[in-house]
């Protein structure tokens, strides 16, 4: 599968709030980066990470541009709320190996009523 196919599916699973799915999209090894929180690593964990946001929020990517480079699958999405932000995944052999993203943190905080 090419990176925009694999991002595509990524979208599908998070807007399904499917922590199991999404998680399966990455490496055993792989590293997840929001720039805002410390990195994690591992498919469990980023299972994990992906089951606790779920639970606190309800959550919708809407992408407005998908891209691909090489190895890479670059998403910019927003929600329905106004947030909008940007993840760059580094797919090698149809698995997430690394991804970072951008979003800011305080808004998302304030649109979802979730503390700081």
């Amino acid at each position: 599968m090419t990176p925009r196919e694999i991002v595509k599916l990524w979208v599908e699973a998070f807007n399904n709030a499917d922590a199991e799915t999404i998680a399966g999209l990455y490496a055993e090894h792989a590293i997840k980066h929001q720039v805002n929180n410390d990195p994690i690593e591992g498919r469990n964990a980023i299972r994990q990470m992906f089951a606790t946001e779920f639970s606190r929020a309800k959550m919708t990517c809407v992408p407005e541009n998908i891209f691909e480079d090489g190895e890479w699958g670059i998403l910019e999405w927003k929600d329905p709320k106004g947030l909008r932000g940007c993840g760059f995944f580094r797919i090698i052999d149809d698995k997430i190996r690394f991804q970072r993203g951008y979003v800011d943190k305080l808004t998302f905080h304030i649109l979802h009523s979730i503390p700081l």
